[in-house]
């Protein structure tokens, strides 16, 4: 895939969003945040921790995705990709570093409460209401907003075509790429400051792979900034505008998805030369 056809990334087009205006549509977080001015949109700044009272896994680990842009998160099986990921979205003891969203340290807050700040989080697996329809699984979505949502709804059947084709259809009849369509649209339906795509690709045809990495790259022209952890390096490096590779939990390299696809030592070792 030619990455030409996506310079024009990023137009800040927030139809989709409501950056300035989720205030007055979901629950005051319940959890301790505190203001931190400056840095990018969001970013886990040198995590270190694991799970409940095990080792660590993260090792000042730190990523970073701003406005607009599309940062991936790479490496071989056993890196600490998702844990990484995991670790933003508050499912993980960060011991050591912070988290910080729009200038805002929520480092303490619960997944819950960080969903209320805007995070949109699409897990790997289990990611759908199988028995129930496309519709309903959208209408899930908004389940924080108080407000009329049948333009976001609208917007997401424009940017997934086939789901409104589909709406009244049990969403665990559909293909694997569809599923996983459901699944970054209910996600949308939140008005998300920033989409969070664990694997998005897993287990999907190479045809379907490069849909919805399209996809996933119209999300970004509408201002809204995409962390994503992927297996597929080289596919996925080909669309971000900022790459990481993690090797033990660890940063080994970083850079524009460009230039780790040029670095030789990045594609010796993890793009198979």
């Amino acid at each position: 895939m030619s990455s030409d056809p996506y310079d024009d990334r990023g137009n800040k087009d927030a139809s989709i969003t409501n950056p300035k205006g989720m205030g007055s549509q979901i629950p005051k977080s319940s959890g301790t945040s505190f203001s931190a001015p400056g840095g990018p949109f969001l970013i886990g700044d040198t995590m270190t921790g694991g799970y409940g009272k095990g080792p660590d896994i993260l090792h000042d680990c730190t990523i970073a995705v701003e406005q607009g842009e599309i940062a991936v998160i790479v490496g071989p099986n056993g890196a600490g990709k998702s844990t990484a990921m995991k670790a933003v979205f508050g499912m993980l003891d960060v011991r050591s570093g912070s988290v910080r969203l729009d200038g805002e340290d929520i480092t303490n807050l619960s997944p819950q409460d960080r969903v209320a700040k805007g995070m949109g989080f699409v897990p790997q697996t289990s990611n759908i209401f199988t028995s129930m329809t496309v519709e309903e699984n959208l209408e899930m979505g908004a389940f924080i907003r108080r407000d009329d949502f049948s333009d976001t709804m609208a917007q997401v059947y424009d940017l997934f075509p086939i789901l409104k084709e589909k709406r009244k259809q049990a969403a665990g009849e559909l293909s694997g790429g569809q599923r996983q369509q459901v699944a970054v649209g209910r996600a949308l339906m939140t008005q998300p400051k920033v989409l969070m795509l664990d694997e998005p690709t897993a287990g999907v045809s190479p045809i379907v792979m490069d849909e919805l990495f399209d996809r996933i790259i119209e999300v970004a022209r509408t201002g809204i900034p995409i962390l994503m952890v992927e297996q597929n390096a080289r596919q996925a490096l080909e669309i971000a505008d900022k790459g990481y590779v993690l090797v033990q939990g660890a940063n080994a390299y970083s850079g524009t998805g460009k230039e780790l696809l040029a670095d030789p030592e990045v594609r010796k070792s993890f793009l198979g030369g």
